[in-house]
């Protein structure tokens, strides 16, 4: 595939109809008071309802700002309302774009071709040749490099004496493995975000923190953003407190910070600050008088970039695409144990809204009152009814397990994405995603296009020559489609797998105490056989017992903030079953040699082993066969 071309699905001749959308956003949006009423009163309906301590929005149209307001406390200890000109929320994930713009200013400056090599930029990091297509900043940029996932035990960090810390060291210490060719898929990638702050600070000459400040930060009169860590001393006072909540009340949580991961999650920003941001993108790379982007570098920048499926929304060059009520919008969303933000853009309308939350759940909150906007002010067109295309026999090539791009094949990141799969299911002519109260229903509405029942969501999927289903994208992540899950990673084949090992296992512990006078009188040998074969059983039970049950009760910063010493213990474990398993083969062998038990004590006993093999093999192809950490 070339570099930078968007990959298609299969499409056919026939194509679903979308619904039309409005030209013009109603002119009531501009009536600043109504708007503001309507978002209080939603705010304040969201805030009690989900439990959320604080808030702030941000809207932007035709080149100014329409409402900017803060909602609840940044500080509930002090009792400091938010306010949207001063109050620092953390972004997460929505500092990318800041990388993103930055990469775009070298872009146009002629410092940084989007299709050359990354190892052309960096000096301090080399990216393998894995395959024969280089990574480029288009890649990047489209979260299509390739890299596998990571993050655990490293990403994040509570320790601010551990900060700023070199993104060139950072990457180079937690390196990421090639896991498909650039350009081929996209994989959401905070390394591949973290490898173009670090291409910024590599070819500008200056430090990413320092070149943020400098062409972005002061030129858009952002004065209370920063992408320092820990926050400067000037901004202390401005720093939105992160909360917890549990047990009716809201819990003063531990800050996290990003460290060398800095250019893809550390912005601490003000609303307003983010109002000059979104404006700045909106009116053509312009901000009063000041130009951070050209017309046309603005232009390219907004303009999709890589496609799952024509049909479907896709990745620009640093957002996301997605359409609400008809409107198409590119976005950027971040999220860390404490804040939640989400930004959106609808350039064809000059129209920005930015969201932040400092606890609860605030991606939800966002969501809902950014589709309560839009009902409002530019609501749904009637779309016409969609044909139906399928037959109860041929939705049934969709069904089955489906695992995220983004994720780990090296390291024990592998293991925390265990039960990360998603299940379609074929129902007569329609496919379902979910159970119970959450199910939801599609039916065909184009060549492998799938529209909910009574909604606008989208599922595409992808086919491989010979017809069979290879991929599928929800059109609300574009930039995380999932894949065909082969045999071996389905988390319901290793259930089997252990569930039956586990029945075996138990069949093999009483021996030693319900038989007892039996086995007083075995020979020695024959006795350690039967400790041998009781002990590893029990001890593999316990093992497998113990991962799901350190790994499952771990919170986000639990997994990503450091290795925790019971996580250490636990992996012993599974190094003393192989090596349990490896004395019970020896065992078997001699077993069957001996011939001192019936047939089917020894088949029994075979079976025990294998079991125990079974178990070792589920260690090993999950990365908990010894500590194997990023």
């Amino acid at each position: 595939m070339l570099h930078g071309r968007p990959a298609q699905a299969q499409t056919g001749s026939k194509q679903a109809e979308p619904p039309k959308a409005r030209v013009e956003i109603p002119a009531m949006l501009e009536d600043t008071a109504g708007l503001a009423e309507f978002v209080q009163e939603r705010m304040d309906e969201q805030m009690k309802r989900l439990r959320i301590p604080g808030a702030v929005i941000a809207i932007v149209k035709d080149g100014r700002i329409l409402l900017s307001q803060g909602y609840g406390q940044a500080d509930l200890e002090q009792d400091l309302p938010v306010d949207a000109a001063t109050s620092m929320f953390r972004i997460a994930s929505t500092t990318k774009l800041f990388t993103w713009t930055a990469v775009m200013q070298l872009v146009e400056q002629g410092k940084i071709d989007l299709d050359a090599d990354v190892n052309t930029y960096l000096r301090s990091v080399t990216i393998p040749a894995t395959y024969p297509e280089p990574v480029t900043m288009r890649h990047l940029m489209t979260h299509t490099a390739g890299f596998e996932e990571g993050g655990v035990g490293y990403q994040i960090t509570t320790d601010p004496a551990a900060l700023p810390g070199s993104i060139a060291e950072t990457l180079n210490r937690h390196k990421l493995a090639r896991i498909r060719p650039p350009g081929e898929m996209s994989a959401y990638s905070n390394y591949g975000a973290a490898l173009a702050g670090l291409i910024v600070e590599e070819v500008s000459g200056m430090p990413y923190d320092d070149y943020i400040r400098k062409h972005l930060f002061e030129p858009l009169d952002m004065d209370h953003s920063t992408v320092a860590e820990p926050l400067p001393a000037a901004f202390l006072p401005y720093g939105v407190v992160g909360y917890a909540a549990g047990n009716g009340r809201f819990t003063r949580g531990v800050p996290t910070f990003e460290g060398g991961f800095r250019p893809a999650g550390s912005g601490t920003v003000s609303a307003v600050d983010m109002a000059h941001f979104m404006l700045a993108h909106l009116e053509n790379g312009k901000y009063g008088d000041r130009q951070i982007l050209k017309p046309e570098t603005a232009a390219l920048m907004h303009a999709t970039a890589f496609q799952f499926d024509k049909r479907l929304p896709g990745v620009t060059l640093g957002f996301s695409e997605k359409m609400i009520n008809g409107v198409s919008l590119i976005a950027h969303g971040g999220s860390d144990p404490l804040f939640n933000t989400e930004l959106y853009l609808a350039p064809a309308e000059r129209l920005g809204i930015f969201l932040s939350y400092n606890g609860g759940p605030g991606s939800e909150a966002a969501a809902e009152l950014v589709q309560d906007l839009f009902d409002r002010y530019h609501p749904a067109s009637e779309a016409a009814p969609a044909e139906v295309y399928a037959s109860a026999e041929s939705v049934r090539k969709y069904a089955g397990a489906y695992r995220f791009t983004r994720r780990n094949a090296s390291d024990i990141d592998k293991f925390f994405n265990f039960f990360a799969q998603l299940n379609i299911a074929a129902a007569g002519n329609t496919l379902s995603l979910g159970s119970g109260s959450e199910r939801q229903s599609y039916r065909e509405v184009g060549p492998n296009l799938f529209r909910l029942e009574g909604g606008s969501n989208l599922i595409g999927f992808r086919t491989n020559p010979s017809g069979q289903v290879t991929h599928m994208m929800l059109d609300i992540a574009p930039d995380m489609p999932l894949e065909r899950t082969p045999l071996l990673d389905r988390s319901g084949f290793w259930l089997i797998v252990v569930g039956a090992s586990a029945l075996i296992f138990l069949t093999a512990l009483p021996g030693p105490l319900l038989f007892r006078k039996k086995f007083k009188a075995m020979t020695p040998a024959q006795k350690r056989n039967i400790r041998l074969s009781a002990g590893t059983s029990a001890w593999a039970l316990l093992s497998v017992f113990a991962m799901f049950a350190i790994v499952m009760s771990m919170d986000v910063m639990q997994k990503l903030g450091g290795i925790s010493p019971l996580l250490v213990l636990g992996l012993a474990m599974p190094l003393v079953t192989a090596g349990l398993t490896a004395a019970l083969s020896v065992a078997t062998i001699r077993v069957w040699r001996s011939k001192d038990w019936k047939v089917w004590k020894r088949v029994h006993y075979t079976l025990v082993t294998l079991s125990a093999v079974g178990v070792v093999c589920f260690f090993h192809y999950w990365n908990l066969l010894g500590w194997q950490f990023g």
